[in-house]
């Protein structure tokens, strides 16, 4: 299973005061250090958090696998695609839901009922051999769905089960699972993430179909206390010991 760490609130940090501390490609580097896989930032339309610089130095500067999450719009497709027509390429991309009202994305993505731009979308990604992800509930009918617009993979949001009281998690994390063989016997790989912490990662991280998660602001929180590198090897130990390992 890949660590990918989501670096967005770095930014934020950094935004809050202007300048250019902390840096997240700085920070990105340090995750990468500490043992995870891939970096994955969120270009939102209102640059809240990571800007278009940002964008140009991760993907110049960071040799790992790097996953742009956006909104399946035609200005985020085109950035997509001017990253994956360089030399380097871009290995994945995620398509998530979008409103500038809210704080954090809010739940996944309703595929059934999407416009016909997020089909060209995936075409156009998966046409620079980029890997295309949509970011949805565990819900066979949206999984389908997806399978059937061409994405290669699923990002199932764990929000409800990481915000869930302790009692409530059983029932949520058999849910996951289910939507993961689901993903998977149609031939999709399959990602999570959306609120995973230290607390909450192990019973997603036990689901064998789940080949990546994503975190990103649990880890920039904890990084406060531990640093980078400790949050993120903490975390990459706790994955190993749900996988068996």
């Amino acid at each position: 299973m890949r660590l990918s760490v989501n670096i967005d609130h770095v930014a934020t940090l950094r935004n809050a005061r202007g300048g250019a501390h902390p840096c997240p490609v700085a920070m990105a580097q340090l995750c990468l250090d500490a043992g995870a896989e891939g970096i994955t930032f969120h270009l939102r339309e209102d640059r809240r958090h990571i800007r278009d610089a940002d964008v140009r130095r991760l993907h110049a500067e960071l040799r790992t696998r790097l996953n742009f999450e956006m909104a399946a719009t035609p200005e985020m497709v085109g950035i997509a695609e001017s990253l994956a027509r360089s030399p380097r390429g871009l290995a994945a991309c995620c398509f998530v839901p979008e409103k500038r009202e809210e704080l954090t994305t809010e739940g996944g993505l309703d595929v059934l009922r999407a416009g016909p731009f997020l089909a060209e979308a995936i075409a156009r990604m998966a046409a620079q051999g980029t890997e295309v992800s949509l970011f949805v509930e565990p819900d066979a009918a949206q999984i389908e769905a997806a399978a059937r617009l061409g994405a290669k993979a699923v990002e199932l949001h764990t929000g409800s089960y990481a915000d869930a009281a302790p009692e409530a998690r059983p029932a949520l994390v058999a849910r996951l699972a289910e939507g993961a063989r689901v993903a998977a016997g149609l031939g999709l790989a399959v990602h999570a993430g959306h609120g995973l912490s230290f607390e909450t990662i192990g019973p997603v991280a036990a689901i064998p179909e789940i080949c990546e998660v994503s975190i990103g602001h649990f880890l920039v929180g904890a990084a406060l206390a531990e640093g980078f590198p400790g949050a993120v090897a903490r975390m990459r130990g706790l994955i190993r010991t749900a996988r068996g390992g």
